[in-house]
């Protein structure tokens, strides 16, 4: 297995258990420029990337490539330049057979990750209805179901269905035109469109395809001139009778700060939703990741794993990678006291408790009413409990900043990191602070 071999079947691990967002910011334009003595050397763009792996993620980095790899023994950070970020793998031995590795490479030229096909996708009673109505665009595009808004929770195989569509009518209709982005890229491109003075660029690259995708709609909460700017793409596309999807973790209506007139845009299509699967679709899940592995996982094993985790498709997926990386290095079948005792060790502790449950606990705690942490309001009793609201949510829950942010109140991702470092500092040198924080997370143990 050579370096970015090595690199990309741990990319595979980390893209599932960390945030979308998290993972295109730090783990983008990097990989392994070189391994010596059990010391892996990870290339990094710039400085900043380079002190944030190290103080965020080092002992997670090294976690998962120990799993891989068994003669990891630590990992170092390098800035190297762009060049150099795109030579050519070196090669090291690796016992045993390699691990699946997905296929984390973009198309440039319509933002589609190839390894999301209706191939791997289960189809469960949780997303049937969103599956049938991907299927008539498929079958239609641009006749039925214009625009197709697919919503549900984190999680749930939504960026996967989009995604399968675009590959799909790529496939299919070939003189064709797909692009997808997410609204924090598609938001990005606008700021450095405007800023370059090419805003007619802008529209033109946009107003090209003949399918347009975007993901993570609920994030254009406090974008006045983005959602301008995708209120007039919304009609170019559609007055053409050009394809339109949209995904979100809410519908529609419930998305903070939306403009009147796309809320409505929003609504004269198809509005679908997505659920938590249940525990035969998890199993079927299950059963599809691993058909290469039957004779190494017995099936009261993924009975098990499908009944003890709940709900979001990514951990569970999380889960099965650590479990196929743990039978490469031991080289045998996995027993159920193995999985057990590597779900104690290796998922995150999560209880199945709701943002607004915690919201209320601290408020509570704090003695104020709930609804303060949701307001602007800027008062002293206010701001500590909220900070504190949104330092657990990020720490403890592994929520992504602007989740954070639109959950209360729809405040903007800085304001959350910047509250997040703030008490992440004041514990250092305050001990009460300390106290409270350990209270708080008794209550939600």
């Amino acid at each position: 297995m050579d370096y970015q071999q090595l690199w990309n079947s741990a990319l595979s691990q980390i893209e599932i258990e960390l945030s979308r967002v998290n993972f295109n910011t730090w783990f983008k334009n990097t990989r392994i420029i070189d391994y010596k003595d059990g010391e892996v050397t990870i290339g990094v763009p710039n400085e900043f990337v380079k002190d944030w792996l190290n103080q965020k993620y080092h002992k997670f980095i090294l976690r998962i490539l120990r799993t891989i790899h068994e003669g990891v023994r630590s990992v170092v950070f390098s800035v190297v330049k762009a060049e150099a970020l795109q030579k050519k793998s070196q090669h090291i031995t690796i016992t045993g057979q390699p691990l699946p590795l997905h296929d984390l490479y973009i198309n440039k030229d319509d933002g589609l990750n190839p390894r999301y096909t209706f191939e791997t996708f289960i189809v469960g009673s949780f997303n049937e209805v969103a599956y049938a109505c991907s299927q008539a665009v498929i079958n239609n595009p641009g006749i039925v179901y214009n625009p197709l808004f697919i919503y549900g929770n984190t999680g749930l195989g939504k960026t996967h269905l989009i995604q399968a569509v675009g590959n799909a009518i790529k496939k299919k209709y070939t003189e064709r035109k797909v692009f997808y982005t997410s609204l924090e890229k598609y938001y990005m491109d606008y700021v450095n469109a405007t800023n370059l003075n090419k805003i007619n660029s802008f529209k033109e690259k946009y107003r090209k395809f003949d399918v347009f995708i975007m993901d993570d709609i609920q994030f254009i909460n406090g974008k006045e001139r983005t959602q301008d700017e995708l209120f007039h793409l919304f009609n170019s596309l559609y007055e053409m009778n050009k394809q339109i999807i949209f995904s979100s973790d809410k519908h529609p209506n419930m998305i903070t700060g939306l403009e009147d007139r796309l809320r409505s845009r929003f609504n004269h299509g198809m509005i679908v939703d997505v659920n938590a699967p249940s525990v035969e679709s998890r199993l079927a899940i299950l059963q599809v990741k691993t058909k290469d592995y039957r004779d190494k996982i017995p099936a009261e094993v993924l009975q098990y794993i499908a009944e003890t985790i709940q709900g979001n498709i990514r951990e569970l997926e999380g889960v099965m990678t650590s479990i196929l990386a743990h039978i490469q290095v031991k080289q045998q079948v996995i027993t159920l006291p193995d999985v057990k005792n590597l779900l104690k060790n290796s998922v995150k502790a999560k209880r199945n408790i709701s943002i607004q449950e915690i919201v209320k606990m601290i408020s509570d705690y704090y003695q104020i009413p709930d609804v303060y942490i949701y307001n602007k309001t800027r008062r002293k009793d206010v701001v500590k409990p909220r900070q504190i609201v949104m330092y657990i949510l990020r720490e403890d829950f592994d929520i992504s900043y602007p989740m954070i942010g639109d959950k209360l109140g729809g405040r903007d991702h800085t304001t959350v990191i910047h509250s997040y470092e703030k008490i992440k500092s004041s514990l250092k040198e305050n001990p009460q602070l300390a106290r409270e924080i350990d209270d708080i997370r008794a209550m939600l143990a």
